[in-house]
This record gives structure tokens, C-alpha cells and sequence, in this order.
């Protein structure tokens, strides 16, 4: 009987504390969730994405909570969160800024006129090849797969891949009369 009672009293602690929590919660989101938003807009400069960062950032130091060996310490450690999440959003969007950057400098680069003709005698002389020796080709080449996938695609060794892929370039230079694809 002495740990039944024991037990319900552990539950009722359980359950006491576990609302003291939430209100605690509560009690800090509704302090902090306006500098935080507004640290996050001044640190990445968009409303929507601070919103995002502020949210981010409240769940971890509310996951962290009971972890910290000072509560008083919450605004910190949430101020801390902030400025990481923004970070690692503004390297993040360096690198998509970067790779945009690329794409229109290779699009600029083969904004050049193609050579039609060309490109349909390459395409021609392809059609010529193997099918084996085309797949491998087009795979390697067009999808810019390495002899790996290449092998792994075709279901064969990747010695086989390397094997296809040279045999193939052989072939289409054979089929192209010495004219460079």
C-alpha cells in the first residue's frame, strides 16, 4: 500500500511540475518572442525568416531547459541561438547566391549560338553506337555520372563501365571520321 501512495504522489509531482513548466514557458516566450524576433530581423534583414529563426531558436532553448544549470541564463543562451540559426542562414544563402552566380555565368557562356549542323551529326553519329556503348556514353558524358553510377545504373562492374565508356568514345569517333564531338 506505502508505494501505491508513493507512486501517486510521484505522478502529482510529475504533473506539478510539468505545468509549472508550461507556465514557465509561457511566461518566457511571451518576455523574450519580440527582441527575438527582432534580434533575428536586424542579424538576416527578412520579417518572415527572423519569424522562422525566433521559433527555431525558442524550441532548442526549450528543449535545452532543463539542462541549463542556470535558468537566469534562458535570454542568453536564446540570444545565442539566434545569432548561430542566422549565421548558418546567411552562409547558407552565400553559397544558393553563389551557385545562382555560376549558373548564369554558364548559361552566358553557352549563350553562344550552337552549332546545329554540328550538333546533329554528333547526334547522328551517336545513334550509330552500341546501344550498350550509347547508354554508358550518354550516362558518363550528358548526365555527368561517374564510371561508378555508370556501373551501378547498367548493372555492371565498374570495369565493364570504363571498358563500355572507351569503346563507346572509340566507336563515335569512328562513326564522326576523325571530327572532334
Amino acid at each position: 500500500m506505502g508505494s501505491a501512495v508513493a507512486r501517486r504522489l510521484e505522478l502529482e509531482t510529475v504533473e506539478r511540475i510539468s505545468a509549472e513548466g508550461r507556465l514557465r514557458v509561457e511566461e518566457l516566450y511571451a518576455n523574450h518572442a519580440q527582441g527575438a524576433v527582432r534580434l533575428a530581423y536586424l542579424l538576416v534583414g527578412d520579417q518572415e525568416i527572423a519569424h522562422d529563426i525566433a521559433q527555431e531558436a525558442f524550441l532548442r532553448a526549450f528543449g535545452r531547459f532543463a539542462d541549463m544549470r542556470k535558468p537566469n541564463s534562458f535570454p542568453f543562451y536564446l540570444r545565442a541561438t539566434i545569432v548561430n540559426l542566422a549565421r548558418k542562414h546567411l552562409k547558407r544563402r552565400g553559397l544558393e547566391r553563389l551557385y545562382v552566380e555560376r549558373l548564369r555565368a554558364r548559361s552566358r557562356d553557352s549563350a553562344v549560338s550552337p552549332d546545329v549542323e554540328q550538333r546533329e551529326v554528333v547526334t547522328q553519329a551517336l545513334l550509330k553506337v552500341p546501344e550498350r556503348q550509347r547508354a554508358a556514353l550518354v550516362l558518363h558524358y550528358y548526365e555527368d555520372l561517374s564510371e561508378y553510377q555508370v556501373a551501378d545504373l547498367l548493372g555492371i562492374s565498374q570495369q565493364a563501365a570504363r571498358s563500355l565508356v572507351a569503346r563507346g568514345r572509340k566507336a563515335l569517333r569512328e562513326q564522326l571520321g576523325g571530327m572532334r564531338p
